[in-house]
């Protein structure tokens, strides 16, 4: 398998956890606001290949807890399953971000165990949601059943949504309240400019505008929170 990128060490990207973060390319999606463009390319230019990435791995057990799988879109790889099942043989916990689109891998992931946290991006309410995503025509019907099958509680996780002035809301942070309703963790991350974001003059949010969409969707949350701000 191609890796794409590896953060060495993050006490960030898995909850209480510290951990490595390994990025793979492929995205079935267009977000103007993507902050790893060069991950949507499956061919990009990789940094090792699993078998590197376990070399990796062996050198640092007792010095990381976990490992997460990031993209791009992690469940676009078909070969992640093996790879996952010899993180875990190693003793490593395993963490996933995902877009949500694949709610058939998902499901068999978590289901032989070789998942401890997931982490679904909701990129917006439902009637934004191509549009928010890049891609108008978009079916959100896999989106709905990864939504539902987190909200079962067969595995820890969260939902997140990067925050953009261009594309939500307070009528937005309503309508996915109520979609989400009942969910354990919902995170707004506030939206960052950098030179490599697909569409240029995309803003963030106020300080002030986070904390009236934290207001609106805190009734439907058991824990809420921003974060990056």
């Amino acid at each position: 398998m191609k890796i794409h990128g590896l953060m060495k060490m993050t006490l960030l990207d898995f909850p209480g956890k510290v951990a490595c973060t390994v990025f793979l390319g492929g995205c079935d999606m267009r977000c103007p606001f993507c902050h790893n463009r060069e991950l949507l390319d499956p061919d990009a230019p990789e940094v090792m290949d699993d078998a590197e990435l376990l070399r990796f791995l062996s050198t640092r057990k007792g010095l990381l807890d976990g490992v997460v799988f990031t993209g791009g879109e992690p469940l676009l790889r078909k070969d992640i399953i093996p790879l996952m099942t010899s993180i875990r043989e190693m003793g490593f916990q395993i963490k996933l971000d995902t877009n949500g689109n694949h709610p058939d891998r998902l499901k068999e992931i978590v289901e032989a165990g070789l998942v401890d946290y997931v982490a679904m991006d909701i990129k917006n309410s439902q009637n934004k949601y191509g549009i928010t995503i890049g891609i108008p025509d978009f079916d959100i019907s896999k989106i709905f059943k990864s939504v539902e099958y987190l909200l079962s509680g067969k595995v820890d996780y969260e939902f997140r949504t990067t925050v953009v002035q261009q594309f939500h809301d307070e009528e937005s942070m309503a309508e996915i309240g109520k979609w989400i309703h009942g969910a354990k963790r919902y995170f707004l991350q506030g939206f960052v400019d950098r030179d490599t974001v697909p569409c240029k003059g995309l803003q963030a949010c106020s300080e002030e505008q986070m904390k009236t969409f934290l207001d609106i969707v805190k009734p439907c949350v058991e824990e809420v929170a921003l974060r990056g701000m």
